[in-house]
């Protein structure tokens, strides 16, 4: 029996060039110093600058001779995914890992006007992957990996509510946006596989990891003593984020991943090593994946042109 797998079964990465979304903290910020240490040259999209930088500081005291540098990437605003966009044009990508997200929140909205989790969870980075898909296309076996949730299985999507505007649960939200983000790996491996590309399209979940997600809606909404019990729950039940990160690591990195996979810790979707994972069958779904990527067109105006037509 193989040993379970871990980031020193990381494959060499050099000669490859990565994205990642959020990468300045918690499983993001572990992805990409990972990667960086198989070698890759890897790209810290982040909206500060202050913490995206030190982040890349820190990962290469970790990793001496990383290949880390910052890009400025504001997922709640579409013209700053634009900008990031149109300043890689030109550019291969070897890998885009969609990592960035946010979890409850209170009601509010992001620049363009979407509910934030919605907006940030999946349309930024489905326009995201949309702007950046030339590169990835000239790259020679390119990879997007979407992270997405355990806690996709609380909602499917509303295609006829995307923006939670008839009612919203900040948790039924979170759940839509995370079966979102299934839902276009889905349609995003379809159209690539049909159209004949070396494009795999995978997704992630972390399970239970410590990291600030948990703790960020609570404190955006005065309730210290959630956000206190979210900061001992993190100490006593969750895994580190050094072991939340494996199962995107897996996806990114791993041979034997195929088009439409999920990966995410072993042990009840919480924690252990990173294996496929369940998923909610409403992710799997054709035509919600086909309604889902036609609205997502036309709420940020981006499309994937001829090459990956539906």
């Amino acid at each position: 029996m193989s040993a379970a797998w871990n980031a020193t079964r990381i494959p060499d990465q050099h000669g490859r060039t990565a994205i990642v979304t959020g990468a300045n903290s918690g499983i993001g910020y572990v992805t990409a110093r990972e990667l960086a240490r198989a070698g890759a040259r890897v790209v810290f999209a982040c909206r500060s600058e202050a913490r995206g930088s030190a982040a890349v500081e820190q990962a290469q005291k970790e990793v001496p001779g990383a290949e880390a540098e910052f890009a400025p990437l504001d997922l709640g605003d579409l013209a700053s995914v634009r900008e990031f966009a149109e300043a890689w044009r030109g550019r291969t990508l070897d890998l885009l890992v969609n990592n960035a997200g946010v979890m409850a929140l209170p009601r509010t909205h992001t620049t363009d006007g979407f509910e934030t989790q919605f907006g940030v969870n999946h349309l930024a980075h489905f326009a995201l992957t949309g702007l950046l898909l030339p590169s990835l296309l000239a790259a020679p076996a390119p990879r997007v990996v979407t992270v997405s949730s355990a806690m996709h299985a609380l909602a499917n999507i509303d295609i006829g509510d995307l923006n939670s505007e008839k009612k919203y649960s900040k948790w039924i939200a979170y759940g839509r946006s995370k079966t979102a983000n299934l839902l276009f790996t889905h349609e995003l491996a379809r159209r690539a596989t049909g159209a004949g590309t070396a494009l795999v399209a995978a997704a992630a979940h972390p399970g239970y990891a410590a990291t600030s997600l948990q703790t960020r809606g609570a404190r955006m909404e005065g309730r210290k003593g959630a956000e206190r019990i979210f900061e001992l729950a993190n100490r006593i039940i969750a895994q580190p984020a050094e072991d939340g990160a494996l199962p995107t690591l897996r996806a990114a990195t791993a041979p034997d991943v195929r088009p439409d996979d999920f990966y995410g810790p072993r042990v009840l979707m919480t924690r252990g090593a990173p294996a496929k994972s369940w998923r909610a069958p409403w992710t799997l779904d054709d035509t919600a994946g086909e309604r889902l990527w036609a609205a997502s067109e036309q709420l940020t105006g981006v499309t994937y042109g001829s090459v990956l037509k539906g």
